[in-house]
Formats: structure tokens, sequence, C-alpha cells
């Protein structure tokens, strides 16, 4: 199971300085993201809440996603994930049975291990977040107060739905999630319906 919750963020290195003065351990240094979300022609993985992503970092994954239930004030869904040899051979694999790209998404990602819990800094085309992993509502909660988030600013919405309400909200045209597309459009909090939980 997947367990976590996710945070807009004002100041992603002063909470990269707070996080490494907690005691936080780089298991991933800033690497770039590419990743391809695919679907049926008809769209049935996104009907029924599920998620089918093909990704590039420092290795290649292939991951399935479950729908998200609310636990614990935390989001929580199934997730099976593989590490696969070639991306592209993988990409064919699939677009072989019929799925298809339906939305390509890319963001820097740098991964820490704080006490039970992964606390990753993401900076996505529309802004920088933080995301916290970890067994349960309360080990979650417990990293979130330690270094000095807001709980109630935090949202359990994926990014690609923080996507659709930011091309809601900003009359955006275009499919895919890129730092390309998004080149000198500014969002601002309000665009996500967020608020900041590194500023109190």
């Amino acid at each position: 199971m997947e367990r976590e919750v996710k945070f807009y963020i004002a100041d992603l290195d002063a909470l990269r300085a707070t996080l490494e003065g907690s005691g936080a351990q780089l298991i991933q240094p800033r690497s770039h993201e590419f990743n391809l979300r695919f679907d049926t022609p008809d769209r049935a993985l996104a009907r029924n809440a599920q998620v089918l992503r093909l990704r590039r970092d420092t290795a290649s994954r292939l991951t399935f996603k479950g729908p998200q239930r609310v636990h614990e004030e935390i989001a929580e869904r199934v997730e099976i994930e593989t590490t696969v040899g070639d991306f592209e051979t993988t990409r064919q694999l699939l677009e072989a049975l019929g799925y298809r790209v339906s939305m390509i998404y890319e963001k820097y990602r740098a991964v820490y291990r704080l006490g039970e819990t992964l606390v990753t800094l993401d900076e996505m085309p529309f802004g920088t977040f933080a995301e916290i992993e970890g067994p349960d509502g309360v080990a979650i909660r417990g990293v979130c107060e330690q270094i000095g988030l807001l709980w109630e600013a935090r949202t359990l919405q994926s990014y690609a739905l923080l996507f659709e309400t930011v091309r809601r909200n900003l009359n955006l045209d275009f499919r895919d999630l890129t730092f390309e597309n998004f080149a000198g459009i500014r969002v601002a909090p309000s665009h996500l319906q967020l608020i900041p939980a590194d500023l109190r």
C-alpha cells in the first residue's frame, strides 16, 4: 500500500535545510523524472481511477496504482511497481497491448529518509511540493510536525488532478505537464487551490 500526503511548498531550499538539520538521510539526489501515463483508447483506466505509468529517472520503472481511498486523513492506494530493463521497449510492449500515452509529465525529485517515512522534494512545472510517505497516518503526521509543515494545508490529490485544476483556472489547452509547456506561465497557489504549508 502507498500511504502519503502532499504539500505545496513556497521555499523548497529552506525545507531541504530543515530536513538535513533534522537528520534526514538523502537516499536519492535531485534527478529528472520523465513519466508516461498510459490508458486504453476509451480511457477505461481513468474511469476506474487506476494508473498505469512508465517512469524513467535513475532507472526505468513500470507502476500500477489502484483507486485511492482516504484513511487516517491520508491518501492510501494499492501500488505495484517493478524495474524494467529498457524504457523504450517497455513502451512498445504497452502500445502493442493496445495502451496509448494519455499524458506526459516530468519533475525534478530528491528523496530523503526520515524515521519511518520518505520525504520527497518535487519541482513540478507548476510549483514546488513535498510528499511524505510512510507506514500510517501517525508516522506521516509526526514527520509533518517535525519539519514544520502545516497539516491542514495537505492535499490528497495527485499531480495529474492538480494539473487539471491549473488547466481549468488558467484556461490551458495542452495535454502534457512539461516544463516546456509551462515556460512563461506564472502559477499562483490560488490556481492550484492550495496554500503553502511552510508559511505560518
